[in-house]
């Protein structure tokens, strides 16, 4: 009875192991699908609540344009993106990819920001990251090892964690997401390094949590995946249409007191 029980035992750790393997799928070129891309402008509706009941502030308009193109005699895929705010443009990128592989080729990044919390001060940044050549140049400067000024140092840094590996652009999650082959209960462990930026390459998991239907015009019923990220004091949730495949919704908590949204608009002007 004893050695049955143990048996018994044993043969359920080995199938959850399977079990837990078989649901968790390491994202690489040879499981994303970049056809599913669509073509054309998105637009983004961004805010913040500073709790659930409270008035939406912070508002900001993300346009987002994807396009095939021809990088260097490799087909690639541009993505375009403006970020506005109250009453300027914040934020402006240019991102292309290979076509195929989704493996970032190109990326440059402006930002306009305040100098400080305390100063109205604006100021604005450049950094344009060359995979192909392998290149970082910071304000019009080209970073090296012998940089010692703590935000040239730390960009060049992250650069560097990425040198070798395969990974996506997570400046582009909401383009990185429509990539993945979906199913109930999966968690995907995507490789990102987010270009131009002190962050490192890192693995980071996303895992289907479940089913949820949206409401859209015409009381039209969409059928989403709901991917989630977890990390402390922090919940994502993406709503994916199970059609089209695209990021329709996130909700986000941060440490339970901050709450951002991204809403996809049906239409653009």
């Amino acid at each position: 009875m004893r050695y049955s029980l143990l048996f018994s035992l044993c043969f359920i750790c080995a199938f959850s192991s399977s079990a837990q393997k078989k649901d968790t799928v390491f994202i690489s070129e040879k499981n994303i699908n970049s056809k599913v891309l669509r073509e054309g402008t998105h637009r983004y509706l961004v805010y913040f609540k500073m709790n659930k009941d409270s008035v939406r502030t912070q508002t900001q308009f993300w346009t987002r344009t994807i396009k095939k193109t021809d990088y260097n005699g490799v087909p690639a895929i541009e993505i375009d993106q403006v970020w506005e705010d109250k009453d300027s443009i914040m934020h402006i990128v240019k991102s292309i990819s290979d076509a195929k592989t989704m493996k970032p080729l190109y990326h440059k990044t402006w930002w306009k920001r305040q100098a400080s919390r305390t100063s109205t001060a604006k100021v604005v940044s450049l950094t344009i990251v060359d995979f192909v050549n392998k290149t970082v140049e910071y304000n019009g400067h080209n970073l090296s090892d012998a940089d010692t000024e703590n935000q040239a140092k730390t960009i060049w840094e992250g650069y560097k964690s990425s040198l070798d590996k395969f990974f996506l652009n997570w400046h582009l999650d909401l383009e990185t997401f429509p990539l993945l082959p979906y199913k109930s209960g999966v968690t995907f462990v995507i490789p990102f390094y987010d270009p131009g930026t002190p962050s490192n390459f890192q693995k980071v998991a996303y895992t289907v949590t479940g089913s949820a239907q949206l409401t859209g015009y015409d009381d039209q019923k969409i059928d989403c995946w709901l991917l989630t990220h977890e990390t402390k004091g922090n919940r994502e949730v993406f709503w994916i249409s199970k059609k089209t495949n695209e990021v329709l919704k996130l909700e986000q908590e941060i440490n339970g007191k901050l709450y951002r949204y991204k809403i996809k608009l049906g239409f653009s002007s």
